[in-house]
């Protein structure tokens, strides 16, 4: 395990309405803030405060008050460098505690930071980073509880595009995308201590890139994770598989969070399409409802997303494609309904956009670093606004019109949103006037 050094500045006080992990409370992608804005201000949203930050694709966490993001230095020697996490006062932006550790990013696509958003629960913050390095940390201090490395604790081989998966708190257990061997692809901890609870899936084939999510069907709690050679469910208390639907994707792709409707469990995929799950009401099992037609990422009869998490509102599908098609699908039979490009602005490989919804309307940053606010419905994609955030600074190794791209999900906490690129991070204000 590398070491990590860490410092502390600072102390705060306490905040309310929190996003305390990857896309906000349940990993659902909803913001349920009252007092919230209609239109943007014409001369842009107003800042609490901008503060430098190094390279990296995670997004902040908020709770109690204070802001956590994880971040990559390099140290021009080959392709070494340190991470960090970083805590800040949500209100100042005043640097709390920041820790930091050696790394070597050889072999991994895209050497640009830590991929993982913070996981907080309670007085413990959970970072993983972008080569396998998973530590537990005291949120006041940043002070290690305990740490484990993937790949020498696990044998778990770096996938292409780095660990991803954020770790999940489900009671007193921390579940983790582990990708290790024997028989160790999904990695339960006792969150507090670190000691493995279980261990389950073989290590035959590759992890793939989506994170944990639970949900509550066939009477009980499930584990979902996707792979990209099947969606299983496990019971989250011992890792026993409840069932699995075989799902063979191309470059190991499934990245989006699996989303959860009355519809069922829908998964989407860059190259391989979509597919929608009906679940057992009465006991742990799941049959294929609909699925894609088409493997082609140019020729998509339905929604085949990458980093874009789809949203099913009542009997429809809302999501990015594979080249910035905003498309509408019918979640019971995956028809398309319609689809524009006035999201994204380009039509252009793997451009995408991150959806949060509020209420009747939802709040997307797509990957130019613009916010826009609009309403989907099956009628149609109608903008209320737009603003600018933050530049583009991924670089794209696919040409795109403006150069690079942001990819980050942002946090929307205490009327509040705060996001980050490769230089800067934000905190904008979203209340009503």
């Amino acid at each position: 395990m590398r070491v990590l050094t860490w410092i502390v500045l600072g102390c705060l006080s306490a905040a309310a309405a929190d996003w305390p992990q990857w896309r906000g409370a349940d990993r659902l992608g909803v913001w349920s803030e009252s007092g919230i804005l209609d239109a943007f201000p014409p001369e842009g949203l107003s800042e609490s405060w901008r503060l430098p930050i190094q390279r990296g694709y995670s997004g902040p966490s908020v709770a109690d008050g204070r802001v956590f993001i994880t971040q990559y230095e390099p140290n021009n020697e080959g392709r070494g460098g340190r991470e960090s996490a970083v805590a800040l006062d949500e209100q100042t932006g005043k640097e709390l505690w920041r820790g930091s550790w050696d790394v070597d990013y050889a072999g991994l696509q895209y050497d640009l930071g830590p991929r993982a958003t913070p996981t907080v629960d309670g007085d413990r913050v959970y970072i993983l980073g972008a080569v396998g390095d998973l530590f537990c940390l005291d949120v006041s201090d940043g002070a290690v509880l305990w740490s484990l490395d993937y790949r020498d604790d696990f044998s778990a081989e770096l996938p292409a595009w780095g660990f991803v998966g954020a770790p999940l708190v489900d009671g007193p257990r921390l579940i983790t995308l582990v990708g290790g061997s024997p028989n160790a692809k999904v990695v339960a901890f006792d969150k507090l201590t670190g000691k493995e609870l279980w261990r389950a899936l073989d290590s035959d084939s590759e992890p793939g890139y989506a994170p944990p999510f639970l949900i509550e069907s066939g009477s009980q709690p499930q584990l979902i994770q996707w792979t990209p050679q099947a969606v299983h469910a496990l019971e989250p208390q011992t890792g026993r598989v409840l069932w699995s639907q075989p799902f063979k994707l191309q470059a190991g792709l499934s990245v989006a969070t699996p989303v959860l409707s009355e519809h069922g469990l829908l998964v989407s995929s860059f190259y391989n399409g979509s597919r929608m799950y009906r679940l057992d009401p009465d006991k742990p099992a799941a049959e294929l409802i609909w699925k894609g037609a088409s493997d082609s990422e140019i020729q998509t009869d339905g929604l085949h997303s990458l980093v874009t998490t789809p949203v099913v509102v009542g009997d429809y599908v809302y999501g990015i494609g594979s080249y910035g098609h905003l498309r509408c699908l019918d979640a019971r039979t995956g028809k398309r309904i319609w689809e524009t490009t006035e999201l994204t602005g380009e039509n252009a490989r793997w451009a995408s956009g991150q959806i949060v919804r509020h209420g009747d309307r939802f709040f997307i940053n797509n990957d130019r670093g613009e916010l826009i606010l609009a309403r989907l419905t099956p009628e149609g994609y109608q903008e209320l606004d737009r603003t600018q955030l933050l530049e583009p600074t991924n670089p794209s190794r696919r040409r795109r019109a403006l150069g690079a791209v942001l990819w980050t999900h942002p946090a929307y906490a205490n009327r509040h949103l705060i996001i980050r690129n490769d230089h800067e991070i934000v905190r904008y204000s979203l209340a009503a006037p």
